[in-house]
């Protein structure tokens, strides 16, 4: 019996492993690259303004480090909390909790280190009140948005969209240790940019967070309302950006093109609002709006960057 056994389990096949290369590509993947990036965006030109100028690479470099590990640990734990809808969700089901190449209990970890070794580089390299906007930011996007807001109202990523605005606030006090105006408006401008940023994306996908249960309002109301509120938004959106003039002192360049973009993206939401009142239409080409909502933000962000350096 005992040499049975032994001989069946000498000629076991070995289980194959996972590659390291594959493992800590799917913890990369979990961090959610793509959001980080749209996030640094905003905080990059956000030191510059504050600074009247570009600031010390170092602290440049510790922010945005710190800003990356943050906004990884909120994404990271997102998707922990998350695993069960994005295994019905066509959009997300590759991902690396569903598919099993990250456990849970590795994720949890990952995910709450993160947030710890962020918070502790920010307070040191930068100041404790950066780093104490950046702890209210994870906070915002892991309790606000995915464990209460999301899956209970429509407005869900309306609220839980500031957590995405805080790296504006996070950026401005890692040079000044403070907060002021010029923030606040470059904070609403990311704040009334986000629904009409998400919901054309959340129209796109709306058959996926039906199935989820996930109640994004083009789950739950028609196109033609979702088109309207995101033009609402829009026109929210670029009066923040326009205020940002007087606020911050901002030249004619800034002026030209916050007004040029903001008229260019409004538009872009208008002609979503006509493609959805026209019953006969087959295509509502949100994906338009989506990808014209990043340009919008890169560039108005760009243009905050800019405007400090020109000599004028």
């Amino acid at each position: 019996m005992h040499t049975a056994s032994v001989t069946a389990a000498s000629t076991e096949v070995p289980l194959p492993t996972t590659p390291p290369w594959r493992r800590i590509g799917a913890f990369v993947a979990l961090t959610k690259p793509r959001i980080i990036e749209l996030l640094l965006v905003t905080t990059l030109p956000t030191m510059v303004l504050a600074h009247g100028g570009f600031p010390a690479i170092g602290l440049v470099l510790a922010t945005l480090v710190g800003g990356s590990l943050a906004a990884g640990s909120a994404n990271v734990l997102n998707c922990y909390l998350d695993r069960d809808i994005d295994k019905v969700m066509h959009r997300t089901k590759r991902r690396p909790l569903v598919t099993g190449e990250v456990s849970p209990r590795e994720a949890l970890v990952f995910g709450i280190a993160l947030g710890i070794v962020s918070l502790a580089w920010l307070a040191w390299a930068t100041n404790v009140f950066a780093s104490l906007l950046t702890a209210a930011a994870i906070l915002i996007y892991v309790v606000g948005y995915t464990m209460i807001l999301k899956r209970r109202t429509s407005q869900n990523i309306v609220w839980g969209g500031i957590a995405g605005c805080m790296p504006v606030f996070i950026g401005w006090a890692a040079v000044t240790g403070t907060l002021g105006w010029a923030p606040v408006a470059l904070f609403g401008v990311v704040f009334f940019w986000t629904p009409p940023h998400y919901w054309p994306l959340a129209m796109k996908f709306r058959r996926d967070y039906a199935a989820a249960g996930v109640p994004m309002l083009p789950v739950v109301a028609g196109d033609r309302r979702v088109a309207i509120e995101s033009i609402l938004y829009a026109i929210a959106m670029v009066a923040c950006s326009l205020a940002l003039i007087p606020l911050a002192g901002m030249s004619w360049f800034y002026t030209v093109v916050s007004v040029a973009l903001g008229a260019w993206f409004i538009g872009s939401c208008v002609a979503l609002y006509r493609r959805a009142t026209r019953p006969t239409t087959t295509k509502l080409y949100e994906m338009r709006v989506f990808h014209g909502s990043i340009t919008y933000l890169s560039a108005v962000f760009l243009a905050v960057a800019i405007d400090p350096l020109l000599p004028w």
